[in-house]
């Protein structure tokens, strides 16, 4: 089976800049009473601009199709056959904080610090919040995140961090601007969007969980250290690692980038966290990621490495955006100036949680290893005394997209059914006192509905 299958994001979000659907001709107004009750009483405060539409389906059931949501940019995310529910009538609101960026090109809007909030009838008293993934957008996380929380009777904000796209990196004035407003994006909407749910609903959320993937995992784990006031608890998903000195993406893809231009052997990805048993999703990260990220970030913290390479903008074609540049196979964080180490100091990770976290990272992950992430946040979290609020599951067969799994049926599985197990898992938690099962290695069931359950007991015969 070919990996090159599965489109790559940065080709799906090159591909979807600009969403121009027709609004559904089944959105309808409602304001005082049943459905979308207060509809347009609802200001998001500190908002530049918002608009809200009265939905009778706030899932991606519903979504799909309309300007309300954007399938393309939630590419690879997910496996084709993971359950979705459907039927949760309600109200969304798009808008925008004041930004001085124009990444994301979202309704025509050319805007960043885009937000989506959905304000579901049947409301259980809760809010989550989340930013999106990688380069993505507000709506990236739809089918992962929004659809099973809006179930469950929560509302749901998504942030774009601010910035977004390939050419992230350009905003801001200083190395490390733009990892930094993400944080700041996700603050300001989390507050914005309490208090839009106290206008819905008469009152402010009961409980506040923040979660996300990849780099929504990162914002969940930063969040939670420097903002455990405005949380009930979280769920990481593969959260990317960001440390003063290492370890981080500018310690680990070097070294998969040297690979890719035949200057590195297999032993050299290992020593820097890439696990044995990955190899055969190599190829695909080659062509998909690894090139791509290491400029973005290296560009990012570190932009006069390489004037003539300064990031994805030196290439006008898909494949010239994905390609590494030459000079990263010999790129060396430890040795690159304070200041590339300031820089990345003002976004790093302490492992300083304030409230209770639950961290889910695929053994098999070749973009973010859990090596050199998630195993080294874990430690951080036990050495800074707040290990009793941390759980840590390796998953068996996980990588670090789920689409993945359409490819390698036989040898990966999806994240995602773990991910709801653990949600539940933190709200137990949180709510009821229930302690979540201790660390260990979550196994790969060799049969059963892998895509549509998880049990988070099971555990793998190598667990940790």
């Amino acid at each position: 089976m070919r990996p090159s299958r599965l489109v790559p994001p940065v080709v799906a979000a090159l591909a979807a800049a600009t969403l121009t659907w027709p609004v559904s001709a089944s959105a309808v107004g409602a304001d005082d009473v049943g459905h979308c009750a207060r509809q347009t009483r609802v200001h998001v405060p500190g908002a530049a601009f918002q608009q809200s539409a009265c939905l009778p389906d706030l899932t991606t059931a519903g979504l799909a199709g309309t300007q309300y949501t954007d399938m393309a940019d939630q590419a690879g995310l997910t496996a084709k056959a993971t359950p979705r529910p459907s039927g949760v009538p309600g109200a969304q609101i798009d808008g925008y904080f004041p930004d001085s960026s124009h990444f994301n090109a979202t309704h025509g809007w050319s805007h960043d610090a885009q937000f989506v909030i959905r304000l579901p009838d049947h409301w259980n008293g809760g809010l989550v919040v989340t930013g999106a993934p990688g380069t993505r957008k507000q709506y990236a996380t739809d089918t992962a995140i929004s659809d099973q929380v809006l179930a469950r009777g929560y509302a749901y904000a998504a942030t774009d961090k601010g910035n977004n796209g390939v050419d992230f990196y350009r905003d801001g004035t200083r190395p490390g601007d733009a990892v930094a407003e993400w944080n700041a994006r996700t603050t300001q909407l989390t507050r914005a969007a309490k208090r839009a749910v106290a206008q819905r609903y008469g009152h402010a959320p009961r409980r506040t969980y923040m979660t996300g993937i990849s780099n929504g995992g990162y914002l969940t784990r930063w969040q939670l250290e420097n903002h455990p006031e405005l949380y009930d608890g979280g769920v990481d998903w593969e959260g990317a690692l960001w440390t003063e000195d290492g370890p981080s993406l500018l310690t680990s893809l070097p070294a998969a980038v040297a690979r890719t231009l035949g200057a590195a052997r297999d032993e050299d990805l290992y020593a820097v966290g890439f696990a044995r048993g990955s190899e055969f999703l190599w190829p695909y990260h080659e062509k998909a990621y690894w090139g791509l990220t290491q400029k973005i970030y290296r560009a990012e913290f570190d932009p006069g490495y390489d004037p003539a390479c300064p990031g994805p903008s030196a290439g006008t074609t898909t494949e010239q955006i994905l390609a590494p540049c030459a000079s990263d196979a010999a790129y060396d964080f430890a040795s690159r100036p304070a200041s590339v180490h300031r820089a990345v100091a003002r976004v790093s990770l302490t492992g300083r949680i304030g409230k209770p976290l639950i961290t889910l990272h695929g053994d098999l992950d070749a973009l973010l290893p859990a090596a050199a992430d998630s195993d080294v946040y874990a430690r951080m979290v036990d050495g800074s005394g707040r290990g009793l609020l941390h759980r840590y599951y390796t998953i068996q067969g996980g990588t670090h997209v789920d689409g993945l799994y359409d490819t390698y049926p036989d040898r990966l599985r999806p994240i995602l059914p773990c991910y709801r197990s653990a949600f539940d898992a933190l709200v137990s938690w949180v709510e009821r006192g229930a302690q979540p099962p201790a660390d260990h290695a979550v196994a790969r069931p060799a049969d059963g509905d892998v895509v549509g359950s998880c049990a988070l007991s099971d555990r793998a015969a190598s667990a940790r």
